[in-house]
């Protein structure tokens, strides 16, 4: 009797660690990095969240991962027209097209920087939020970030709404050391503006009291996704945008995800030979 209660105990103790590593899908071995194996079965774990700058290469493959996986998304973008499926997580064959109808789709046509338009986001129920903002100073403003998640974030505390991840850069806040050289150096110069936007959302971010995750990307790329993502500490590498999505996705949909609080610096190549592909295929360009 002992004997089939103990192996009953063990078979028991196995299951549920299978069961749990199938939501989490981390492995913390690593100190300094982790590799993704995520296999979830989404019909069990659906989530509903917002995407701000829906519309956006990032973003977009935020939005077309979380459909994917069965999960509801609530996108804002000043452009809806402009959500198309993303090329990483779309392959060659569907990228630049429409995405289909989905039922879990509710896509909002507004402006961050406006209070009640990102109100009505909040209409919906939320789970989380990603914060996935981009565009050129000159079109968007030197303070839009800012400003865009400020709003977001008095938003997400009216509403009880605590996950929050946002994607900013390399070489924003404190991890300037770990930009190569002459992207600092464009830093300085010619995104001045748009890092001191980036440094002072990050502020707002970490001043917050929410659940927060700061995504800081090496170099982006929109190549398919390799399930491989590293938080490091030494110089950023490039990372597919898909990548990241996922890591924005894990970031609000994971009870225990490990970098909550926290700003990881992510890539999946190795920072020592970064060199920024400013070819129009980076850019999600067509050809």
């Amino acid at each position: 009797m002992m004997m089939r209660f103990a192996t009953l105990f063990l078979l028991l103790q196995a299951y549920t660690h299978a069961f749990k590593s199938a939501f989490t899908g981390y492995s913390a071995s690593r100190a300094l990095g982790l590799t993704v194996q995520r296999n979830v079965d989404s019909k069990l774990y659906m989530k509903t969240f917002a995407v701000f700058g829906a519309s956006g290469l990032t973003a977009s493959e935020c939005v077309y991962q979380a459909l994917e996986n069965g999960d509801s998304v609530v996108g804002l973008t000043r452009n809806p027209s402009n959500l198309v499926i993303p090329q990483g997580s779309g392959g060659d064959s569907k990228a630049g097209q429409s995405l289909p109808d989905n039922p879990n789709l509710t896509l909002i046509g507004g402006d961050v920087t406006n209070m009640a338009d990102v109100e009505k986001v909040f209409e919906n129920k939320l789970d989380g939020v990603i914060v996935a903002l981009g565009g050129k100073t000159k079109d968007v403003g030197d303070t839009m970030l800012t400003d865009g998640t400020a709003n977001v974030i008095a938003a997400m505390k009216a509403n009880d709404v605590k996950r929050l991840a946002v994607v900013t850069s390399i070489g924003a806040g404190d991890s300037e050391s770990q930009a190569p050289f002459f992207f600092r150096v464009l830093m300085m110069t010619a995104m001045k503006k748009i890092f001191v936007d980036k440094n002072n959302q990050e502020k707002i971010v970490a001043e917050s009291g929410l659940e927060y995750c700061i995504i800081r990307p090496g170099g982006l790329t929109v190549d398919s996704p390799t399930g491989i993502i590293n938080v490091i500490e030494g110089e950023a590498g490039s990372i597919a945008r898909a990548d990241v999505a996922q890591f924005c996705i894990d970031s609000i949909t994971v009870d225990d995800f490990p970098y909550i609080g926290k700003s990881p610096c992510i890539s999946s190549v190795g920072g020592t030979s970064w060199v920024k592909d400013r070819s129009g295929k980076a850019r999600g360009e067509m050809a």
